[in-house]
């Protein structure tokens, strides 16, 4: 008796497998999105509360600070002020994906014929579009309250860029903790532990001279601090390559790190 042997010809190749997960990804993207567009505390979130920053700082604390910077302190601010509203939009990140988790969502997805990949892609995608919209919208503000780009369109668009990608280092950070925590109020008590203290203890909103002796050094050398420092030359002029590079070492570090981190708990997550 000769065994025959039989081919599946009906598995998908490569590139069929990766067009349904761009797919797949694209579909939780717009699902995701639609979330936020319905639910009003979110936009309340990651629009009003940077744009509320932006006018307290300019108008409150503007005419008691002091900055070598052209423009004043409003074009100082500005840079801070994007850094802080990118990170801060990483909380809706960590929020959303506990909840999903508590609620089972995140089961009953896995469980439909999509790719594994999608829901924790497409909720980096739709995060990663949702703030950058809240950059721009920012940025509007910030115009209209006298702050302007110094150095060119093409180096205006390269600090949208650097904020946009120092989001999503910092939401695949919240997507890992929020994911290992699964606990929605934990979560925002452990957002609130680290992210506060490293924003507001960097350059966004005071030159590092201000600060005490021994609060320098680290506000010297920590990533936001490069990224504020690096946005900050692209948009008023200035040496940018010093802090560039360290920007996108450290940027890149973070993402090595934290996104397959974040994979892992996605798939230990039940």
């Amino acid at each position: 008796m000769t065994a025959i042997a039989v081919t599946d010809s009906s598995e998908p190749g490569l590139l069929t497998r990766a067009h349904w997960a761009v797919t797949d990804t694209l579909t939780i993207t717009r699902r995701n999105l639609l979330v936020w567009l319905r639910v009003p505390a979110y936009i309340m979130f990651t629009v009003i509360q940077p744009v509320m920053f932006v006018l307290l700082f300019r108008y409150v604390f503007g005419g008691a600070i002091r900055v070598p910077d052209k423009g004043g302190y409003v074009n100082f601010l500005m840079p801070g002020i994007i850094a802080q509203t990118a990170a801060f939009a990483t909380f809706g990140t960590a929020i959303a994906l506990a909840q999903e988790l508590q609620k089972g969502v995140i089961d009953r997805l896995r469980s439909m014929p999509m790719a594994r990949s999608a829901v924790l892609a497409g909720r980096l995608v739709a995060d990663t579009g949702r703030m950058l919209i809240t950059t721009l919208i920012v940025i509007g503000v910030g115009y209209a309250v006298g702050f302007r780009f110094e150095n060119g369109i093409v180096a205006a668009v390269a600090m949208v860029v650097l904020a946009t990608v120092f989001g999503l280092a910092v939401c695949c950070i919240s997507a890992y903790t929020g994911l290992a925590i699964g606990d929605e109020e934990s979560v925002q008590a452990f957002g609130m532990v680290w992210l506060f203290p490293i924003t507001f203890l960097s350059s966004a909103f005071v030159p590092i001279q201000s600060m005490p002796g021994w609060l320098q050094a680290f506000a010297r050398n920590q990533p936001v601090t490069y990224v504020i420092d690096a946005m900050r030359a692209l948009a008023g002029g200035g040496p940018v390559w010093p802090s560039l590079w360290k920007s996108i070492v450290w940027l890149a570090g973070i993402l090595i790190v934290f996104a397959p981190l974040a994979v892992r708990a996605y798939k230990r997550a039940s």
